[in-house]
């Protein structure tokens, strides 16, 4: 089964009410704060989910109970006056409340805009499969790097308001790793994600036709190998178009991460580019997920054939 673009939601207009939510890890009060002030800055309506500031009781890498979290974004997302639904940070944690989710009232909800990364990756694979929409890999409200960088700042505002004047995604320091040039929709994230995701209900069940973005932070070369490795073995890369790399922030020497990747990507046959600037680095592009796309190895970039939203 060959990977089809998916449903895009609205873009935001001046005014629009977005909620915070915390699906993950717990999340600083004073970053928090810094981020809807940028929010606000944009003329949004940033709303903060009653559980954003939890911390759970015995868990302490959880923002609050599994249940508060899944019923926070539940509830924003089948608001009717919130447009769009951005994630505070990652962490760790999506995965033990996905389950909790009632994705049949959130499909009846409507398409809107969901943000995040990291962690986020398993709500971005669950809305792909569950929802079918098309949704936004990028920063989240209380990240550094949202708070400190112009680029990742702007990328992401021009995305929700201005979506045509960002169809060309990519960074000054990307370059091919395998020649090549490859059309197809994108998915991805966090690729340490992906593999954990193997085997449940989220799980995609074909990579044919896509064009697969990755990124991680932390995973030691060995490691990064690994996880690469269960997803060729699993078949969860066979018939993959193209694979456009990200940041590898805390993994290890750049050339000992650039010679496994081009190990393990290689020998798919498909055009490899990296440092396209999305991910857990200095910066942070907002790239959509769910859409078609054309990855072009000579000319570093990614180019979407339509504006990520409506």
């Amino acid at each position: 089964m060959t990977l089809t673009p998916l449903t895009r939601p609205a873009r935001l207009r001046p005014g629009a009410r977005v909620a915070v939510v915390a699906p993950s890890g717990p999340v600083p009060a004073e970053r928090l704060e810094a981020g809807l002030d940028i929010l606000r800055g944009w003329d949004l309506d940033p709303v903060v989910a009653p559980h954003v500031l939890d911390v759970h009781p015995r868990l302490g890498y959880l923002a609050g109970t599994d249940e508060d979290r899944a019923r926070d974004l539940q509830d924003a997302w089948c608001d009717p006056a919130v447009s769009a639904v951005l994630c505070a940070r990652g962490g760790y944690g999506v995965q033990r409340m996905a389950d909790l989710l009632d994705w049949t009232a959130m499909r009846a909800a409507g398409p809107k805009v969901f943000v995040g990364y990291s962690d986020i990756t398993a709500l971005h694979e669950a809305f792909a499969r569950r929802l079918g929409l098309v949704t936004l890999h990028g920063p989240m409200t209380a990240a550094m790097t949202f708070l400190k960088d112009a680029a990742t700042q702007e990328s992401l505002r021009a995305t929700l308001f201005e979506p045509e004047s960002v169809r060309v995604l990519g960074q000054d320091t990307a370059r091919g790793l395998v020649p090549g040039r490859a059309a197809g929709v994108t998915f991805g994230g966090c690729v340490s994600l992906l593999a954990a995701e193997l085997g449940t209900p989220y799980a995609r069940t074909s990579a044919a036709g896509g064009l697969l973005l990755i990124e991680d932070v932390g995973e030691e070369p060995y490691r990064l190998d690994r996880i690469l490795t269960q997803l060729l073995r699993s078949g969860g890369l066979d018939g993959v178009a193209g694979v456009g790399l990200g940041s590898w922030a805390e993994c290890g020497a750049p050339e000992d991460v650039r010679a496994l990747l081009l190990d393990r990507l290689g020998g798919l046959g498909v055009p490899v580019v990296e440092e396209l600037g999305f991910g857990h680095g200095e910066s942070n592009l907002t790239v959509p997920l769910g859409v078609s796309a054309v990855l072009d190895a000579e000319s570093a970039t990614l180019t979407l054939d339509l504006p990520a939203l409506v």
